[in-house]
């Protein structure tokens, strides 16, 4: 018993470790270099189990000199994009997109559909194979002939081989780990040891079930890519211009403007009869006022001085 205490802690350094380090186990799991290998012919004895089935290379007759290709063909990549699309018959183009993205082997992922005021439009997200992205492409392009403009256009591609083969050595060691807490829990005969081994085993099991699905999702990902697709119809632009005017919304802004014009000139003459009148006879009065007195002492200080008469001019 003092042996599966001992072990306990290790056991549980050990799950701690292959959940947080990947990169250390890369060969366990059917890592990249794995498949290359097995395609040359040599074996390697330190891996932990048979690769994942979408993870086998491609058979030799496809493969290059060396086993180049089948390393290529692992790679994973996850594709996005994004269309805008304007086309002259959207029930039309909408039946030609889904029968030509099932024949490529693809679905439709999601759709919506709307027709307000007698604008038909809809959005539809395909689930298109990987290998048959550039072909669901052109295909979106053309309708036979129902898309009028490629309005715009996003795709993106991400690389998630990495992570992939993280996930495929993480998952390895972590089972790793629980076949070792099942054999220490076989030989435990303590209550404690028992409760405690299968601590870690729950633990390590829901580690498991969250790579797994993880791994999943990035596989799933990988192997369907996703485009979403927006149709319109065009609109004619003599259309859009009668659309455009309305006669009464005019009539009713100018008769807005005019009520407004008129508050505006009520409003200045109210201020002009309250505040400014009163202003301006208030100043009119001290003005005079002032006027007034200066007059006043002006003729106090003094008369004028009547100007000398003029000489007498002497005869001859």
């Amino acid at each position: 018993m003092r042996t599966i205490r001992i072990l306990l802690p290790l056991i549980a350094i050990a799950v701690v470790l292959a959940a947080c380090s990947g990169s250390s186990s890369s060969t366990v799991g059917a890592p990249v270099g794995g498949p290359a290998r097995a395609a040359d012919g040599s074996t390697d004895g330190s891996t932990g189990g048979q690769p994942p089935a979408d993870l086998v290379p491609q058979p030799a007759s496809s493969a290059g000199p060396g086993g180049e290709l089948a390393a290529i063909d692992d790679t994973k990549i996850i594709r996005t994009g994004t269309m805008s699309l304007e086309v002259s018959d959207i029930v039309a183009a909408l039946r030609t997109a889904r029968d030509g993205i099932v024949r490529l082997g693809g679905y439709i992922g999601a759709s919506t559909s709307s027709n307000e005021a007698d604008k038909p439009s809809a959005e539809i997200t395909y689930r298109i194979p990987a290998d048959k992205w550039e072909t669901a492409l052109d295909l979106l392009h053309g309708l036979g002939g129902l898309t009028t403009k490629v309005v715009s256009e996003h795709t993106e591609a991400v690389e998630v081989t990495s992570q992939v083969v993280d996930l495929e050595a993480n998952i390895a060691n972590l089972r790793a780990s629980e076949i070792a807490l099942q054999g220490i829990a076989e030989k435990a005969t303590k209550i404690s040891d028992v409760l405690e081994v299968q601590a870690q085993l729950t633990t390590t099991r829901g580690q498991i079930e969250t790579l797994t699905a993880q791994l999943k999702d990035l596989n799933d990902r990988s192997a369907y890519a996703s485009m979403m697709v927006d149709y319109k119809v065009p609109v004619v632009a003599v259309e859009a211009a009668g659309k455009g005017w309305d006669p009464g919304a005019v009539v009713d802004e100018a008769a807005a403007t005019m009520v407004s014009v008129l508050q505006n000139i009520a409003t200045a003459a109210i201020w002009f009869a309250i505040v400014w009148l009163p202003i301006f006879l208030v100043l009119g009065a001290l003005t005079l006022i002032a006027v007034w007195i200066a007059r006043r002492f002006g003729v106090r200080r003094g008369t004028p001085v009547a100007p000398p008469p003029p000489a007498p001019v002497a005869e001859a």
